[in-house]
């Protein structure tokens, strides 16, 4: 059988003696769609940090493609080659142009050809429909245009796996669309995807499931038409009520 593609039993990490995750239990399987959703502080960004190898645990089992993190870097490498991670704030490096900000990990760590990583950029900015801003500067582009390359240049390490840390938060509210919509696109094209976001529109019309996270621990996971309609747990009728109206 397939292993799934994130599997996590009783994951458990502190950041000092501030309990961030308590007895994380979680499995997503390949081409499923999960978005996390909480309050602030639930612990929801440190989890997918885990899951690419950003943060480490103290206690608990955490494999992506069956790969189990240990925290040693080889281990940690051969998972972050098959997992794209987009953040809140795009990363992208100011000094480079679109093209250039895409192709720097599959020219300096893959060693692929330039000329070969340059036309695999431009696919991956077409996906994005930024194909014509390659060879721009983030300053020359809006927020919503950086972070669609910052996703094109998370797909040009041709990941199994994708993970959103909020991606719209630092975004003006007439760019949220695009960025959304782009997601949207990938996981119609069937890419395994975990979000962490507020968007509960983008989740009632993406996620296969949303698991409900607060105060580190993940109170419910549901398929997502139940989540809207059944939700069990009283914290997340809270929550979803409050974003909702």
């Amino acid at each position: 059988m397939t292993p799934p593609a994130v599997e996590a039993v009783a994951v458990n990490k502190w950041f000092g003696h501030h309990h961030v995750l308590k007895d994380v239990d979680l499995r997503v399987a390949e081409g499923e769609r999960l978005v996390v959703c909480g309050p602030s502080g639930s612990g929801k960004s440190t989890l997918i940090r885990c899951i690419n190898g950003i943060e480490g645990f103290e206690k608990g089992r955490l494999c992506v493609h069956g790969t189990a993190l240990d925290g040693t870097p080889a281990v940690t490498s051969r998972v972050r080659r098959q997992v794209g991670m987009v953040f809140q704030a795009f990363n992208l490096f100011p000094h480079l142009t679109a093209m250039q900000n895409c192709t720097l990990a599959p020219v300096v760590e893959q060693g692929m050809d330039r000329a070969a990583a340059q036309s695999m950029a431009l696919e991956c900015l077409r996906q994005v429909h930024l194909a014509s801003h390659a060879h721009k500067y983030p300053a020359q582009l809006s927020g919503g245009q950086q972070q669609r390359v910052a996703i094109a240049r998370a797909l040009c390490l041709k990941p199994r796996l994708m993970l959103f840390d909020e991606p719209t938060s630092a975004l003006d509210p007439e760019m949220v669309h695009e960025v959304l919509e782009t997601m949207a696109s990938l996981a119609g094209a069937g890419m395994t995807m975990i979000c962490v976001t507020h968007e509960m529109s983008f989740a009632r019309q993406v996620a296969d499931r949303i698991a409900f996270m607060d105060e580190g621990r993940i109170l419910e996971v549901q398929a997502t038409p139940d989540f809207f309609s059944a939700r069990t747990h009283e914290r997340a009728r809270q929550f979803l009520s409050r974003l909702l109206h």
